[in-house]
């Protein structure tokens, strides 16, 4: 039987058999129990957990079991085969099972992404008998008494994702492999029973039609002669929906009886229309583009496989996207496909793109982490199927950051805030962020030739790229228009999307190739699939041009036969595209595909005609075959009619408020406190274009202002990114916020090196409870103010944004209904190109004893505090706050900054924001670890209005003999009393501060530093291995802590290979599998030291297009190989040792006495797999999962061992930085590791800042013993290593190098090395 809420009750079965079996064969489904699923920290946490619900609960246990559909009994070879596969991760333990057995496994109809990669991974080594393999955790329970399914319900709460997977109580038989009969096409009888058919469809599908549409779509199928289907109705939907047309956006408006002359829209583009230079694209594609700087573009040819430079412009392109709703229903999914769907974005912007660099965001409501209550923060209650703000934080971003990881993108910058409070005067109505913001945004990259789409001719194809449709995420355009609470639970439920960035990844590698055509692109036009699926994107792309189409549903890849046609064509199956490509270019492109191992279908065609005609083979009828015109016909346009509302306000009282208990709270408030555990779980080097991550100076504090990219890989031209945003001020005065929000995203920005504030470009992304009192005209008012006037007076654009209007949340507890609206919210993402990356400032105070700390200040002594988080912690709002009073004065600020930073005058910039004054100084004195003394005597009575205002301004170091120059430069602008000398630095790591002569306030950095970060500890604490998180927050109290330094055995700029430059170029083999995505950067670096870098991957060596016989070296590179699945680099091996020609090739390679080989990060865990034919491997270890069980992305500190390893030759005793981006980097061994170091197998080891051996955390990333991170062959032949020199070999790829090295970098001369060894 099965509940309501996905629960399944199954009859006894599968248990019997499995338990103290190694495997059991049932007809055509094959079980194998697999490893623990869990470590023991996680089991005891999560029976901790299970505890609070039922005390009786005693013991947990966790062990994976795989499920294989199989067409034929496999052979004992067969089954070894499989069984070693299946054998990832730590040894099988011997278990006593105890209690009950509960098995966790994927939803009925889906397909995981773990199962899509294990079944190709075994497919690829010969199991052709292997039709599926999925996998399931089957936990044993042990309680006091049995029991009851009420207890049982909330116990596995705990254990599973109710949006993608199901619960199997007791002994069981999942039904995983059944096929089931196609469901059928459905009607509705519009004329029959005219529009109350429509009403009712409208609420059983979850479609959010407004009564003007269900009128507009009875009148046109009346018209028509007959009853609209299930798929016309929803296909209609979504492409209408709010989430996709912006009816709000474009709708007519009158305020307070006035009629207003512009809609909101009309207003943005405003700015683009009066501020043009430099657009490109502006509101009509998918993402926005700008001119890029002229440089060397670092292009692979696609039909020889050889990297090489091309120049031309490197246009800059920009998107920043929201997913509230499925991060509010379930956070990892939610936020994984929302920077997933926005990747996607930027891959479909002209004729094909590619991302560069990506960004994460959130507003929830308060944390309420357990035992680390704030006096802020009360228990206001939620809507139970909406996520705490808790779970949100420990969840939406490990699925933000996941995706970027696994596909390849930096994520370089974001925000985290936190905000809620009950409304003055009305009960049961808060603000605040139930209903979450998740932003996920980026800039990419794009060819000249390509930024416009083509026009569709008729005849063109009509393609398919990437995975197979499946039932997941249906109806979610639809969904996240409506307000959180206001559907029912099944839709909502329904429209939580699932995963799959490897997949992505493969798409992204036919764009690419496609792409290095140019001109000759197969491609026409591209769009991405996302919200309503096939039946949003496709009448998109022929739409575009004036084109219909006529298409058939079962050409469409689907791994589910039972879905309908409506679930087939609407469904939101991620990592998709539909292309239009010229029907003579289908040879070409299947190619692409068939390399990269990427599926395809051709669905149809376009036509002249402008009808959308879709048939059904296999039922043999037509789910649709509309005009065009009645699906993206006009119903009427909305018009709304709003009043304007005075909100409820009330003057600030810092009445008995001490200063030191202020400073603690408002460095511990989420919007200003340490963001590390957002951070280090999200890669920040991978493309080898990164010059400014988040994390500043040797102590790798998280403070950047700025994130910034190199245009190329010999670049010193780039792009940059920053956000702003300031939500709370917008109960106050939402126009205000919006100003502030540019203000802050342009006073961040700053910090890089642009040319002109007019270079500056946004995406405006603008979040509101429409329908709530008082909002709409708030964000009329908002809108007006940053579209008709801030920005046309600073001259800068907005050609991109995004709205998301039901940030409204309903719920009912025994006091009535509740209701949480978000504060007008407008989330703002600046974009520039850079003319100079290695003049990025940075808030690291430099060592200059005669230096002083100069305050900018845009409120010019104001000092309001309404809105600020020191208004916050203390449960207030206030009536008056920051805002820009004078545009002038922000263009004055811009300008002057960037004049003395090309003057060399600025050594330390940071802005102030959340958290003022205060917040700003604390923080540089952390990146710096520099004492500061602050005499703020120059700025007002109020001590605390001085300290925690959050007035626009930056708060800059200077020479002592520059600051009269610099303070008269800003005055000239219009500062006439708002630029001071506030102070400078004094020995010790201290802050003082002192007012009107008298000291009022002193701290040391360690107790600052570790109040600003206990929220990070704890965070990451709940969340990862909490020793690991411990030995984290232990290592802010040590002051004599170096930091990270450069000791180096050779010189840096010494080129080795310079008698070499005019000589042939030998080739190296950039090997990559699917799921890699560090390539690029490593062609780039053998490039450079003078190899011809060509690329292979593994299908090219399996189908003989390509032999090893002709390459000096290869190298296998960093990134995700088959998703990980099957331990990291596990498939990957094992896809080259069971295939006969793969090993064959490889082994003759290796073999060989001229060659050589290096493997990284998931090129060296791979390698580690092929030690039966790597001559010298001998005690390499296996890599396993990291200690902290985290995605690991830092800079440490690495020694370089002595051993015979040629690509470290010279190099013995260096102690550098680099980075390091893994999830499995512990190394195991057979035996003990002294034997490989005994050996001299061993070639690099971690270090901490003191130069010792490191085995604990984070200088040791992964819990290696010894702190072993590379090992060579005896010969030194092949070395591998987990970090990544490919990504720092430019001195400006590093997030800290010295100050004396010049365009290279240390690792430059590993690459050097080879080059020289070949010779």
């Amino acid at each position: 039987m099965t509940t309501n809420d996905g629960i399944y009750y199954l009859k006894s079965f599968l248990s019997p058999y499995l338990f103290g079996l190694r495997h059991l064969q049932l007809s055509n489904m094959l079980l194998i129990p697999g490893s623990p699923a869990l470590s023991k920290f996680r089991i005891m946490r999560l029976l901790s957990d299970l505890k609070t619900i039922e005390s009786g609960v005693s013991t947990l246990t966790a062990r994976f079991i795989h499920f294989v559909d199989i067409t034929k009994e496999l052979s004992d070879a067969e089954l070894s085969l499989l069984k070693e596969l299946l054998a990832y991760n730590s040894p099988e333990q011997s278990t006593t099972l105890q209690g009950e057995q509960w098995l966790v496994i994927p939803r009925a109809g889906t397909i995981s992404p773990w199962s899509s990669k294990a079944t190709e991974i075994a497919q690829r080594c010969g199991l052709s008998s292997v039709k599926r393999i999925e996998r399931g955790i089957e936990y044993s329970i042990a309680a006091k008494g049995n029991l009851s399914d009420d207890v049982k319900k909330h116990l596995s709460a705990l254990l599973y994702d109710r949006m993608t997977q199901t619960v199997c109580f007791g002994e069981s038989d999942p039904d995983f492999f059944a096929e089931h009969q196609p469901k059928p096409l459905q009607t509705v009888d519009v004329l029959g029973q005219g529009k109350d058919a429509l009403v009712t469809a409208n609420k059983q599908l979850g479609m959010a039609l407004s009564e003007d549409e269900i009128d507009y779509l009875a009148s046109n199928f009346k018209t028509l002669g007959r009853n609209p289907t299930d798929v016309e109705l929803m296909m209609f939907a979504q492409a209408n929906s709010e989430h996709c047309r912006h009816k709000i956006f474009n709708a007519d408006w009158t305020i307070d009886g006035i009629k207003q002359a512009q809609s909101l829209f009309a207003m943005i583009r405003n700015t683009s229309t009066l501020s043009p230079k430099g657009i490109l694209t502006a509101y009509s594609d998918n993402s926005s583009v700008v001119e890029g700087a002229t440089t060397q573009v670092f292009i692979r040819n696609p039909m020889t496989g050889e990297y090489g430079y091309t120049e031309e412009a490197a246009h800059l392109l920009m998107k920043v996207e929201t997913h509230n709703h499925p991060t509010a229903i379930s956070p990892f999914p939610g936020a994984a496909t929302g920077s997933g769907g926005e990747i996607r974005d930027e891959g479909a912007t002209g004729r094909g793109s590619t991302t560069k660099a990506g960004l994460t965001g959130f507003s929830v409501s308060h944390l309420k982490i357990p035992g680390f209550l704030q006096p802020w923060e009360d228990d206001n209650g939620k809507p139970e199927r909406i996520a705490s703000a808790l779970q949100i934080m420990l969840e939406g971003p490990l699925g933000g950051a996941a995706f970027n990881n696994e596909f390849g993108r930096p994520n370089l910058a974001g925000y985290f805030r936190s905000f809620e409070q009950a409304v003055i005067g009305r009960d049961n109505e808060y603000r605040g962020y139930h209903k979450p913001i998740m932003i996920a945004g980026g800039m990419g990259s794009i060819r000249p030739m390509l930024v416009n789409k083509q026009p569709i001719p008729p005849g063109a194809l009509i393609i398919i790229l990437g995975g197979p449709a499946m039932l997941i995420g249906l109806g979610g355009g639809a969904a996240s228009s409506q307000a959180s609470g206001s559907g029912t639970e099944d839709l909502d439920f329904a429209s939580v999307q699932r995963e799959n960035p490897e997949m992505q990844r493969r798409c992204q590698e036919v764009i690419n190739h496609c792409n290095a055509l140019g001109d000759g692109s197969p491609i026409i036009s591209i769009h991405d699939l996302g919200a309503g699926g096939l039946s949003n994107a496709v009448p998109e792309i022929i739409h575009d041009c004036g084109s219909g189409g006529q298409f058939e549903l079962r050409h469409v890849h689907n791994a589910d036969l039972g879905m309908s046609p409506m679930q087939i064509w609407c469904n939101e199956a991620q990592e998709r595209f539909v292309l239009a490509i010229k029907p003579e270019a289908l040879e070409l492109f299947a190619a692409f595909c068939e390399r990269e191992h990427c599926l395809y279908a051709v669905i149809g065609k376009a036509t002249e005609q402008e009808h959308l005609q879709l048939s059904d083979s296999l039922l043999g009828n037509k789910p649709v075959d509309l005009p065009m015109s009645v699906l993206f016909g006009k119903p009427p346009k909305m018009h709304r009619k709003v009043e304007r509302i005075s909100p409820p306000k009330t003057e600030l009282d810092f009445g008995g408020v001490q200063l030191d208990e202020a400073i603690k709270r408002v460095l511990s408030f989420p919007a200003v406190a340490d963001k590390s555990f957002l951070i280090h779980i999200g890669d920040r080097s991978v493309t080898g274009l990164v010059a400014r991550d988040q994390m500043i100076g040797p102590w790798q504090v998280p403070v950047a202002d700025v994130a910034v990219t190199a245009s190329g890989f010999h670049a010193l031209t780039g792009e940059a990114m920053a956000m702003g945003e300031r939500t709370p001020i917008a109960v106050i005065n939402a126009p205000a916020s919006g100003r502030m929000a540019i203000g802050e995203a342009i006073t961040n920005i700053a910090a890089a090196s642009i040319e002109a504030l007019g270079d500056i470009k946004l995406s405006a992304n603008w979040m509101a409870a429409s329908g709530y009192q008082g909002e709409d005209a708030v964000l009329y008012d908002t809108v007006k103010a940053v579209g008709l006037d801030l920005c046309p007076e600073l001259g800068i654009a907005i050609p991109v944004g995004k709205d998301s209007l039901s940030m409204k949340t309903v719920w009912q507890d025994r006091t009535g209904e509740l209701t949480m609206t978000a504060p007008l919210s407008l989330i703002i993402t600046a974009f520039a190109p850079v003319t100079d990356i290695s003049k990025t400032l940075t808030p690291q105070l430099q060592d200059v004893a005669d230096s002083v700390l100069i305050l900018v200040d845009l409120g010019l002594g104001l000092n309001r505090l309404g809105g600020s988080v020191l208004a916050q912690v203390y449960k207030q709002m206030g009536d008056v706050s920051p805002d820009i009073d004078d545009a002038v004065l922000l263009k004055g600020f811009f300008n002057t900054i960037q004049t003395l930073n090309t003057q060399n005058k600025i050594l330390a910039y940071h802005d102030r924001s959340d958290g003022g004054l205060l917040a700003t100084v604390a923080e540089m004195l952390f990146a710096s670890r520099l004492g500061v003394t602050l005499n703020i005597g120059n700025l007002g009575d109020n001590v605390l209005a001085a300290l925690f205002n959050e007035e626009l301004g930056a708060v800059i170091q200077v020479h002592s003999h520059d600051a009269d120059e610099v303070i008269g430069l800003f005055k000239q602008t219009g500062f006439s009393n708002g630029t001071c000398i506030i102070g400078g630095l004094v020995d010790g790591q201290q802050l003082s501060i002192r007012h009107a002569d008298k000291p009022v306030y002193s701290a040391s950095r360690a107790e600052l530093q570790s109040i600003w970060s206990e929220v990070s500890y704890r965070m990451q604490a709940l969340r990862d291995n909490p020793d690991c998180a411990s030995q984290q927050f232990g290592k802010i109290a040590d002051d004599n802590d170096p930091g990270l330094c450069a000791a180096l055995t050779f010189d840096v700029n010494d080129n080795i290979t310079a008698p070499y430059i005019n000589t042939a170029k030998p080739k190296i083999a950039i090997l990559r599998e699917q799921g890699v995505n560090g390539h690029v950067e490593m062609a780039a670096a053998f490039d450079r030291a003078g190899f011809t870098s060509i690329d292979v991957h593994i299908s090219d060596i399996i189908h003989g297009r390509v032999s090893l016989a002709g390459f000096s070296g290869l190298v296998a590179c960093g990134g995700f190989s088959y998703g990980d699945v099957l331990g990291a680099g596990g498939g990957w091996a094992k896809s080259i040792l069971f295939n006969p020609r793969a090993r064959d090739e490889f082994a003759a390679f290796f073999a060989r006495e001229d060659s050589f080989g290096l493997g990284v990060c998931n090129g060296c865990q791979m390698m580690s797999g092929l030690q039966e034919i790597i001559p010298g491997s001998e005690n390499w270890p296996r890599f396993m999962r990291n200690t902290s069980e985290q995605f690991e992305a830092r800079v440490v500190m690495v020694e370089v061992q002595p051993s015979p390893s040629i690509v470290l030759a010279g190099m013995a005793g260096s102690r550098l930085p680099v980075v390091v981006a893994h999830g499995e980097g512990r190394v195991v061994f057979a035996g003990d590791p002294a034997i490989a170091v005994k050996a001299q197998k061993v070639a690099l080891s971690y270090v901490d800042n003191y130069g010792a051996i490191a085995e604990a955390f984070p200088a040791n990333p992964n819990g290696s013993p010894l702190g072993i991170t590379g090992l060579t062959t005896s010969d030194g032949r092949f070395t591998i290593m987990m970090p990544h020199p490919e990504r720092c070999f430019r001195a400006v790829q590093n997030s800290w190098h010295p100050q004396d090295w010049q365009e290279y970098g240390g690792w430059m001369r590993l690459f050097r090395n080879a080059r020289v060894w070949v010779s």
